[in-house]
């Protein structure tokens, strides 16, 4: 499949194709993907002196609508909305932005034709696409699977003889990544993320319900961590990452879906007495692990117990976030975190909206409304220390079937089974106007938005140094269009342009 998906990738897009909308009674559209035809965004460059590029998408249908203009000498002095850059004044690096392969994407994937596939391949991953580079893999079974398992489900095997990599893997993960890894210009980073040891090595025996791992199973459970490290590699896939388990306060209830919980203090004691010693000593130390990978609720107080401990800090590169309790909590946790530890990064690794609508609405197709809520909470989170954003499935389907593959939650990429296509959600947008635009490397930079329409407006700004380009990226949430002038830094360049109602766009411009 793989070789017959590679030869039916044409040459890269000058400027893009168009999107074909469908109108699904919700606040927007959908862009319509089939076997012959797929918008894709394109090479976009930046532009040369003298000028920018915005990119825009709106409520109203833009989507990455391009306008180059010239820069000028003065701001407009009348403008709803002024914005700052401090070319001075750097904070986190970017490791980029993406989503995961999980099952429910791969078996949802599958089931489209193979000129489907490769359009959303491409969709995310090349540069004639949104560019993805970022990218969570569950170890074994999740909540996005059809049953729980894990890589060894031999009971008592401590040796872990009979540890595999499993049908999934191989049917519904593997093959996707390796297209995605033809087809990228960027390398993908890989991460794995565990949601339950197997079974036999829990308290309770069970992949979900509550409960922790026994501790007499914590040094076989870290040389599980280095099978998996083994075999994606021997598979061509190698990991850059792994969050040492996925919501570990999860096992604290009767979660029904796989699950371990994990005290911080035992975090603490595992990963120093068995995870970190045996990732340096099979050759994995560069490999980056992460801890918590859980809301932002729980931190910096969950960590503290490993960082504050001088023989796991030693082995703990990053705090992993999800994005589901930053509704009601506020990003200071980030600044606290950080300000405590500004040696480890903060990476966002699991975000999905409808996680707590209604039945009817776990899809909802068009929604501009999401699309807005991953924006602000990207630019808010890249405001506050995040280095990187990744959704959690990146292709689901209509409805029908087991609830946990289909239509649990919403996705940037909603396949129709039985006809063959697929609907690029505004949201898949909202997440192309970063993962595109800010490269992996890309350094945040300070800025600062006044004037009498910033209220409805949040902005962030990076720089890629090598490439000397600065990326401004700003959300206009208000109900009118907005006025907005930009000071590149210098005092004496300005970009003066419109933003519609309701709209997205990202600045591109060469930095001198």
């Amino acid at each position: 499949m793989l070789m017959l998906l590679l030869l039916l990738v044409p040459a890269l897009v000058a400027g893009g194709t168009e999107c074909n909308p469908r109108d699904f009674g919700a606040d927007s559209v959908v862009c319509v993907c089939t076997a012959s035809d797929c918008d894709l965004q394109g090479v976009i460059p930046v532009p040369g002196d003298g000028l920018f590029t915005t990119v825009t998408s709106s409520r109203d249908g833009l989507r990455f609508a391009q306008n180059t203009s010239s820069l000028e000498s003065t701001p407009n002095p009348d403008a709803d909305v002024s914005l700052t850059l401090d070319h001075n004044t750097d904070y986190q690096t970017i490791f980029g932005f993406g989503g995961g392969f999980t099952d429910s994407t791969g078996i949802n994937i599958a089931t489209l034709p193979l000129e489907a596939q490769d359009f959303l391949i491409r969709s995310y991953f090349s540069p004639d696409g949104i560019e993805y580079n970022l990218c969570r893999l569950p170890m074994a079974g999740s909540d996005f699977s059809i049953k729980p398992y894990s890589y060894d489900d031999v009971e008592g095997d401590v040796d872990l003889v009979y540890f595999n990599l499993t049908i999934e893997d191989y049917q519904y993960k593997l093959p996707y990544i390796k297209q995605a890894q033809q087809v990228a210009n960027r390398k993908l980073l890989l991460f794995g993320s565990p949601f339950s040891p197997p079974a036999w090595m829990k308290e309770s025996g069970t992949f979900n319900g509550s409960g922790s791992i026994l501790k007499e199973m914590w040094e076989p459970y870290a040389n599980y961590f280095i099978k998996f490290l083994q075999a994606y590699e021997a598979e061509g896939a190698p990991v850059w990452g792994v969050t040492m388990q996925d919501e570990p306060l999860a096992g604290l209830k009767d979660a029904g879906w796989n699950n371990c919980y994990w005290s911080p203090e035992d975090t603490r004691d595992w990963i120093k007495t068995y995870l970190g010693p045996a990732m340096e000593s099979a050759g994995y130390g560069n490999v980056q692990l992460m801890i918590h990978d859980q809301s932002r609720d729980t931190i910096p107080d969950y960590v503290l117990p490993c960082l504050d401990d001088a023989g796991c800090y030693q082995y703990v590169d990053g705090t992993a976030l999800q994005w589901y309790a930053d509704w009601w909590t506020s990003p200071d946790s980030m600044d606290e975190t950080h300000n405590l530890y500004p040696e480890k990064f903060i990476l966002y690794t699991e975000s999905c909206d409808g996680w707590n609508a209604g039945p009817d609405e776990k899809v909802i197709l068009g929604s501009w409304v999401r699309a807005e809520n991953y924006a602000f909470d990207i630019l808010e989170d890249l405001n506050h220390w995040a280095t990187g954003w990744v959704d959690w499935n990146m292709a689901l389907s209509m409805g029908g079937g087991p609830n946990w593959v289909n239509n649990a939650v919403d996705s940037p990429i909603i396949i129709n089974t039985d006809a063959g296509e697929f609907y690029k959600q505004p949201m898949f947008y909202a997440l192309g106007h970063f993962s595109k635009f800010i490269p992996p490397g890309s350094i945040r930079m300070a800025s600062s938005v006044s004037g009498p329409g910033s209220g409805d407006v949040i902005a962030v700004a990076v720089h890629d140094i090598p490439s000397l380009t600065d990326v401004v990226i700003i959300l206009n949430r208000g109900d009118s269009g907005k006025s907005v002038s930009v000071d590149t830094g210098s005092g004496v360049e300005f970009m003066n342009f419109a933003m519609p109602a309701k709209s997205i766009t990202t600045v591109l411009f060469q930095e001198h």
